[in-house]
C-alpha cells in the first residue's frame, strides 16, 4: 500500500458572513477529494485543513470557488492575510451600517409621520433601493447561498421579510389602484425594511469590530521573538535576520535583549525571565550548560549559547502553533437563532403559500385580494426583526452589565456558556497570589542584633546585588526607613549570595547551601523557624557574619485576600476547582492547602496546562480557565471559556474571552451568575418573540374570519412585529437593575 504525505495546512477564509457560511465552507472542504478533514474559525475567518499530496491548496481554492468562497493562499504572511481579510470585513460592514443608516432615518420619519403624503411614498421608494439592494445585498447573496444548499439562517429571514416588504411596497406606489378601486388603501412598508436592515447590519459590524482582534494575541506572541540576532563567528559579532539562523550557531545575547531561538549556554552567566513558559516572576540564574528558550528575557549579565532549536522548533513557535490549532480547533457555533430559524423560515413560507391557496380556494369575490392581503401579512408578523434582537438585546444589557462590574466581556459566546461551567482551572502566580514576592517577616538571633547599623549593612548588600529576591528586601528596608551604609568589598558568589566586608567584618547574604559551605552556626530556633516558612511555601534567606546567621529572612508571593472566599464560594457552587503552576510541588501543595484545593498539578509548562485542560474535557466537563501570563496562553486558547487577569500579559488578556480588570477572583461567580442571568433573559426574550407568531399568524391568516369578518391588515401586523421587539429590547433591560453580588 502506498503511503500518502498528509499535509497540515490553515489559510484565511474569503465570502464567509455568517456561521451558516462557515458550515458550507467546511461540508465542501471535507468533500473535496483528497481531503481528509477541514476545521472552520469564524471567529478568525480561517480554515485548517488536512490534505493529501493528490489535491493541491489551487485545487481546494477553485472548489470553493464554485459557490462564491475562496481561499488566501499566501502562507509566508498567514497573520498578515488574516488581518487584512478581517478589517476589510470590518470597513465593509461600517460602511454598509453608516450608509443604511443614513437613508434609512429620512424614510422612517415618512413612514411613520407623513404616511398619507402622496410624493413620500415615492421618496421613500428611491431611498430604500440603495439600501436594500446595495448596502444591504450580502443579506440576499447569502441568503441565495444557504438555499441552493438547502439551509435556511437569520440572512434567509431578513432576506424574505424586507424583499416580500419592499416589492409589495413597491407594486402599491406604481399601482395603487388595484386596492383603491376595491376599497382598500394602498400601504407601503419600506420603513420596515430599510430599518430591519439597518440594525442588522449594525449588529454585524459589532461582531466583526469583535472578531477583528482574536489575532492580536498571535501577532503579540510572535513579537515576542527577535528580528535580527548577533552571530558570534572566527571571534567577530554580525548582525544577521532571525530566519537565517543555522543550528549549532554560537549567538550573543545582551543585557535587556531576548533570547533569538532555543539553546544551550556555552559562556557567561545572567538571570533570565522565563516567566513566559513558567509564570512564575523570580528570573531563572544560568549558567554554562543550562537550556534557554527563544522568548525569554535577558536581565543583566551578557552570554553566548549554541542554537539548537531554530524556526518552527523552538518552544515559542510551539506555543503559537498550538494557540493557533486550540482557537481554530473550536466548531463554528450554530446560533440558537440560526438554528431556530431554518424550521421556522421554511415553516412560514409554507403557512404564507398555504393561506394564499386555502383563500382562492375557499374565499368569495374578493378570494385574490384576501388571499395576498393575508398572505402577505403572514410574512410581515412573522419578521425577524425580535428573533434578531432577542440574542443581541440580553447579550449587550449582560456585556454592559459585566463592565459596570470590572468584568469585559469579548464575545456572545462566554456569555452564554459561563452558566454551564463545572469546572474551573486556575493559574497559581499571579492569579491566586498577588505574583510579587514580598518580604513576610524577618527573624532575628538575638534582640540586641536588630541594630541600625544590621539593617543598613543588609539594604546597603541588597541594593548591589542582581538577585531578584534582593529587590523584595530593599522594598521592605525603604518602608522601615532604612539607608544603606558603605561596603568595603562586595563579590556575588554564583547560585549561592553575596558576600561583603564592613569595617573588618566579613558578611554573607544568602541561601542555606551559602551557610553550609561556609559552616556558618545556625541556631536551634532560627533553623526551626526557616523549616516552618518553607512549609508554608517561603523562601527563606539568610543574614550572617563569618560565624553564625544573625536573621532568617522570609518572602513569599502572599495569595490575595479575596481568592479564599472565591474559591470557597465556587466549590459551594458545585464547581470544581483545580491549580496548575509552573512552581515547585512544595509550594504548590502549601497554597493548595491554605485554600482547600485538592486537585493541584506542579512544575508545568505551557504545552501541560493545555492537556490538562483537555483531558479535562475529554471527561465531559466544561471547562474555565483563569490565567494572567503568556505561559497561560495555550490553556485559554484550549478551555470552552478564558478569563485574564487584569494585571497579566497582553498577550494573555487577547486570548481570554473575558478580563476581570480589579483581578479580583471574587467576579468570577459573578461573571458566571451574569451568564444566567443572561441566557435566562435570552430564553424569555425567544419566548416572547415567538409568542407573538404563535398567535399573530394564525389571526394574520384569517383565522377569524369566518367568526367575526375580522381581517389582519399588514399594518397592523407591522405594528404587532414591533411591539414584540419593544417588549424583547425591555425584558433584555430588566438585567440592569439586577445585583451580582
Amino acid at each position: 500500500m502506498k503511503n500518502t504525505v498528509i499535509h497540515q495546512s490553515t489559510f484565511p477564509v474569503t465570502g464567509m458572513t455568517c456561521a451558516g457560511c462557515a458550515s458550507s465552507v467546511e461540508t465542501i472542504l471535507s468533500h473535496t477529494e483528497g481531503v481528509q478533514s477541514a476545521s472552520v474559525n469564524f471567529a478568525t475567518n480561517t480554515v485548517q485543513v488536512k490534505y493529501s499530496g493528490e489535491v493541491s491548496p489551487q485545487g481546494l481554492h477553485e472548489a470553493l470557488l464554485a459557490v462564491g468562497y475562496g481561499l488566501i493562499l499566501d502562507s509566508e504572511n498567514l497573520q498578515k492575510s488574516v488581518d487584512e481579510e478581517q478589517d476589510k470585513k470590518y470597513q465593509k460592514a461600517r460602511r454598509q451600517t453608516i450608509g443604511s443608516a443614513f437613508l434609512s432615518i429620512p424614510v422612517f420619519i415618512l413612514g411613520m409621520f407623513f404616511m398619507s403624503w402622496e410624493p413620500g411614498k415615492w421618496i421613500s421608494m428611491a431611498l430604500s433601493v440603495p439600501v436594500l439592494f446595495y448596502f444591504g445585498q450580502t443579506f440576499f447573496i447569502n441568503a441565495y447561498k444557504q438555499a441552493r444548499h438547502r439551509k435556511a439562517n437569520m440572512d434567509t429571514l431578513v432576506a424574505l421579510s424586507t424583499g416580500i416588504a419592499f416589492l409589495f411596497s413597491f407594486f402599491n406606489t406604481i399601482y395603487p389602484q388595484f386596492w383603491t378601486s376595491r376599497g382598500l388603501e394602498a400601504h407601503v412598508y419600506y420603513e420596515a425594511a430599510v430599518v430591519i436592515i439597518t440594525f442588522i447590519s449594525f449588529g454585524k459590524m459589532l461582531e466583526e469590530k469583535a472578531k477583528s482582534s482574536t489575532s492580536s494575541a498571535l501577532k503579540k506572541l510572535m513579537g515576542l521573538q527577535p528580528k535580527t540576532v548577533h552571530l558570534v563567528k572566527d571571534g567577530n559579532e554580525v548582525e544577521l535576520g532571525i530566519e537565517e539562523v543555522q543550528e549549532g550557531d554560537v549567538l550573543l545575547v545582551k543585557p535587556g535583549e531576548k533570547v533569538p531561538v532555543d539553546g544551550q549556554l556555552s559562556s557567561g552567566e545572567s538571570y533570565i525571565d522565563e516567566s513566559m513558559i513558567s509564570g512564575e516572576p523570580i528570573p531563572v540564574s544560568k549558567k554554562t550548560g543550562d537550556r534557554i528558550f527563544a522568548g525569554t528575557i535577558n536581565q543583566k549579565g551578557s552570554f553566548q549559547f549554541i542554537a539548537e532549536k531554530v524556526g518552527s522548533d523552538t518552544l515559542l513557535a510551539q506555543i503559537i502553533k498550538r494557540v493557533q490549532e486550540a482557537q481554530g480547533s473550536k466548531a463554528p457555533i450554530q446560533k440558537l437563532v440560526d438554528k431556530i430559524a431554518g424550521v421556522f423560515v421554511p415553516t412560514v413560507i409554507a403557512i404564507s403559500m398555504l393561506t394564499f391557496t386555502i383563500w382562492m380556494l375557499v374565499g368569495d369575490d374578493e378570494a385574490f385580494t384576501h388571499a395576498l392581503l393575508t398572505s402577505i401579512a403572514v410574512l410581515v408578523i412573522a419578521c425577524p426583526c425580535a428573533l434578531g434582537l432577542a440574542t443581541p438585546t440580553a447579550i449587550m444589557v449582560g456585556m454592559g452589565k459585566g463592565a459596570e462590574n470590572n468584568i469585559l466581556i469579548r464575545d456572545a459566546e462566554s456569555l452564554e456558556i459561563g452558566h454551564r461551567v463545572n469546572t474551573l482551572v486556575l493559574d497559581k502566580t499571579g492569579t491566586i497570589t498577588v505574583g510579587k514576592p514580598s518580604v513576610t517577616d524577618i527573624k532575628w538571633l538575638r534582640t540586641e542584633d536588630v541594630t541600625e547599623e544590621n539593617l543598613s549593612l543588609l539594604f546597603a548588600i541588597e541594593s548591589q546585588s542582581e538577585h531578584p529576591l534582593a529587590g523584595s528586601i530593599v522594598n521592605y528596608l525603604k518602608t522601615q526607613e532604612i539607608q544603606g551604609t558603605k561596603i568595603a568589598q562586595f563579590e556575588s558568589i554564583t547560585g549561592l549570595g553575596i558576600k561583603a566586608i564592613h569595617n573588618g567584618e566579613t558578611y554573607y547574604v544568602g541561601n542555606q547551601r551559602l551557610i553550609e559551605n561556609r559552616n556558618i552556626v545556625l541556631d536551634g530556633d532560627l533553623k526551626s523557624e526557616a523549616n516552618s516558612w518553607k512549609d508554608q511555601a517561603q523562601t527563606v534567606v539568610y543574614f550572617a557574619n563569618s560565624n553564625q546567621v544573625l536573621a532568617i529572612i522570609g518572602i513569599k508571593d502572599q495569595i490575595k485576600t479575596s481568592s479564599k472566599s472565591a474559591i470557597h464560594q465556587l466549590q459551594k457552587s458545585g464547581i470544581e476547582v483545580h491549580m496548575l503552576t509552573g512552581d515547585n510541588l512544595q509550594t504548590a501543595e502549601a497554597v493548595g492547602k491554605e485554600l482547600s484545593i485538592t486537585n493541584i498539578r506542579a512544575e508545568v509548562l505551557p504545552s501541560d496546562k493545555s492537556e490538562y485542560v483537555k483531558n479535562l474535557q475529554a471527561q465531559g466537563k466544561v471547562v474555565a480557565m483563569v490565567g494572567d501570563g503568556i505561559n497561560d496562553s495555550e490553556a485559554l486558547a484550549q478551555a470552552d471559556i478564558s478569563i485574564a487577569m487584569g494585571h497579566g500579559s497582553d498577550i494573555a488578556m487577547d486570548v481570554a474571552k473575558m478580563t476581570l480588570i480589579t483581578s479580583d477572583l471574587e467576579k468570577i461567580p459573578q461573571a458566571f451568575k451574569l451568564s444566567h442571568l443572561t441566557v435566562k433573559g435570552i430564553r424569555q426574550n425567544l419566548f416572547w418573540a415567538f409568542i407573538y407568531n404563535l398567535i399573530g399568524i394564525p389571526i394574520a391568516a384569517g383565522l377569524l374570519y369566518p367568526i367575526n369578518g375580522f381581517l389582519l391588515d399588514p399594518m397592523i401586523a407591522g405594528a404587532a412585529m414591533a411591539f414584540s421587539s419593544v417588549s424583547v429590547v425591555l425584558n433584555s433591560l430588566r438585567l440592569k437593575r439586577i445585583q451580582l453580588n
